[in-house]
């Protein structure tokens, strides 16, 4: 039986990138939300279904696509996943000080 937590997708997204800069979605701090859904079918492998809120660093960021699509297809690669959606949130609004400790060393900003 699979049980993807939510520490399980955020490791997954740790491979996700803003191709503008060379920090990943979880480090920049993009992530908001991680909704797992279990998925009865009755079968011994149990499924979930994966909602993610995200934001970017700018609302007029014309890469949203390309990270919505880089995060649904590599979280889709998980076992034990069915479905998943990408939903892109404005609110709150991203700022700098949503970044890891990581994310402001790696941009050297201390």
């Amino acid at each position: 039986m699979y049980a993807i937590s939510e520490q399980d997708v955020l490791n997954a997204l740790r491979s996700c990138y803003d191709p503008e800069i060379p920090v990943n979605i979880v480090d920049l701090g993009l992530i908001y939300n991680i909704a797992l859904t279990p998925v009865p079918d009755g079968s011994e492998t149990a499924k979930q279904d994966v909602t993610i809120d995200m934001t970017l660093t700018a609302q007029g960021c014309p890469e949203h696509v390309n990270i919505s699509a880089q995060v649904k297809s590599r979280l889709e690669q998980l076992p034990g996943i069915r479905n998943v959606k990408v939903n892109v949130v404005w609110t709150p609004p991203w700022t700098p000080e949503r970044l890891s400790a990581d994310a402001r060393k790696q941009l050297g900003i201390e």
